[in-house]
């Protein structure tokens, strides 16, 4: 998984805009688009991101690692 990409895309579904989740986490929008482009990513900045959008990106990680895990 691109962490970047699928940030971009789970913003995009909760209808929010650059800017407000710049806001959220207390940076500049252009630093935003930086995260958008990145293939990994500090798991601190991640956790950030999972709170403030609401989303387990960890857990997605975590299933993409690994599939055949039970649940």
């Amino acid at each position: 998984m691109h962490i970047g990409t699928r940030i971009k895309e789970v913003l995009k579904d909760k209808h929010k805009p650059v800017t407000w989740l710049a806001k959220e986490i207390s940076c500049e929008r252009t630093n935003i688009y930086n995260v958008f482009s990145r293939k990994d990513i500090s798991t601190g900045l991640l956790q950030r991101l999972c709170i403030v959008l609401d989303h387990d990106f960890f857990k997605e990680l975590s299933e993409e690692t690994f599939p055949n895990e039970k649940k």
